[in-house]
């Protein structure tokens, strides 16, 4: 009974997300959102943003 979502839900989700936070502040939202997953990767992988410069910087050479 409530495990099932439909389009009718999804739109009024998405619609009262809009109202609240605006159009400009949603795209924000989503970069910041999007910006949070690739660091919690990162971080889950072990490798830091140093040791992924220096493999850049040994591809170039």
């Amino acid at each position: 009974m409530f495990g099932r979502i439909g389009p009718t839900e999804i739109i009024i989700v998405l619609i009262i997300v809009l109202l609240i936070f605006g159009p400009g502040r949603i795209g924000k939202i989503a970069g910041e959102l999007g910006q949070s997953i690739r660091n919690f990767r990162s971080g889950l992988s072990g490798k830091d943003e140093q040791e992924e410069d220096a493999s850049k910087k040994e591809e170039t050479k």
